[in-house]
């Protein structure tokens, strides 16, 4: 009942929420005769964060409609290449009759980006895919929220998402692939290829692999421990709940977005409340970048989405309780899930230095499971000052790990 009556509240706060939002425009609007009146931005600063913590978040765009490649602006379109029930394979496409002397980019290495399937929307990613898109063609999955996807289209299990990927390498083709897994994807990205060379198909030339559990036994983080302390059937009676009427996925089993989005925030209380303070400053003393800063942010951070149960529980047992792919012991549908079957493609490994998600050692235990790949084609970087969002996207992502990750693909490409 807890969906449902999250449902109900959300409905009840609506009208108090826009009404919020149309006094803080009333108060702000330079047009307006009520902006002129004294502690009018105070009062206008309290309306605003009204709304802001009371809102639906819907899930944003990637809006990238262009990229500077060597001086020139070069036309992007987001094109959707593959659509699955729970997933769509989405391919943004450069264009460059416009780009006057630029270098031709038909045969730039094509790159996969395996967003999470953990809580928030694969536009989490946006600073990742634009980057990459100076050097690489670039598809990302998108993963679907659970909710939108209706109950007769089945389940959806860890088994399931491996089968996605492999899907998708073989959609793109693996002669000039890369696959970059970020975060949670590194587990079933390594099981899929590991599957696929096992039956002697051909792999992706590359895989890099950032801030992944592919061995949460490495340095436990808090995430580890909530994961390995409870039992399943704890996860299953108090996280998992049923989608309500009107969804198109009602009756389906899911751990939402909201309970996932109260333990994002539960993580780091403190700074979120300091967040919002400062925002709330921001707008009284009318600082607007800071503000437009702050909504940039938490439009994308609260944005979540539900997972499927079975996804969730399959991840919780598998890759954070039994620890099945680092002991050898993990089965797909009935096959060995084996790294050292693969053979022909490189490693790259990123770990951020204060990751507190994934922790140090996590990630880059792939090498030890990888041992087909030969020595000289591993390669390991730990980004100094980074935590776990610092190394997909934003200035240490642009500086410091974009050009390892560019010239690791440049030397397999």
């Amino acid at each position: 009942m807890l969906y449902q009556f999250h449902e109900m509240a959300r409905a009840w706060m609506s009208p108090l929420v826009y009404w919020a939002e149309a006094n803080a425009r009333i108060l702000t609007a330079d047009s307006s005769p009520f902006a002129a009146l004294p502690g009018a931005s105070r009062l206008a600063a309290n309306y605003e964060l009204f709304y802001r913590i009371g809102k639906d978040y819907e899930k944003p765009e990637f809006g990238i409609h262009s990229i500077d490649i060597e001086g020139h602006k070069v036309p992007v379109v987001e094109i959707e290449a593959l659509s699955k029930p729970f997933c769509k394979l989405l391919r943004f496409k450069r264009y460059t009759d416009d780009a006057g002397n630029i270098a031709d980019l038909k045969d730039d290495p094509i790159v996969l980006v395996v967003a999470p399937l953990s809580g928030h929307h694969a536009t989490l990613l946006r600073d990742t895919v634009r980057t990459l898109l100076q050097d690489h063609k670039v598809y990302i999955t998108d993963w679907i929220d659970a909710r939108m996807v209706p109950a007769d289209q089945g389940a959806f299990g860890l088994d399931d998402y491996v089968a996605y990927i492999e899907e998708f390498i073989r959609h793109i083709g693996a002669d000039n692939l890369h696959v970059i897994s970020v975060c949670q994807p590194t587990v079933p990205v390594l099981a899929a290829i590991s599957l696929m060379a096992a039956r002697g198909e051909k792999v992706p030339r590359s895989m890099i692999m950032m801030g992944g559990p592919n061995d949460p036994r490495e340095s436990p983080t808090e995430v580890d421990d909530l994961a390995s302390a409870n039992t399943l059937d704890w996860f299953r009676n108090h996280v998992i709940h049923t989608v309500p009427h009107p969804y198109p996925g009602r009756g389906r089993q899911v751990y939402p977005g909201f309970l996932q989005h109260a333990g994002f925030l539960a993580m780091n209380p403190r700074r979120h409340l300091q967040s919002h303070w400062d925002y709330y400053q921001d707008l009284v003393r009318g600082d607007l970048q800071d503000a437009e800063a702050h909504r940039r942010f938490y439009d994308e951070y609260n944005a979540v989405l539900d997972m499927p149960a079975e996804y969730y529980l399959d991840t919780i047992r598998v890759v954070f309780q039994e620890y099945l792919l680092p002991r050898g012991l993990w089965d797909v549908r009935g096959e060995r899930v084996d790294p050292s079957r693969i053979h022909g493609s490189a490693l790259l490994t990123i770990e951020g230095e204060l990751d507190d998600i994934s922790g140090s050692g996590q990630t880059r235990a792939a090498h030890a499971l990888c041992t087909g790949i030969t020595g000289e084609d591993h390669e390991h970087y730990t980004v100094p000052g980074a935590g776990h969002y610092g190394i997909f996207s934003g200035r240490r992502w642009r500086e410091q790990v974009y050009p390892r990750v560019r010239d690791f693909i440049a030397r397999y490409g």
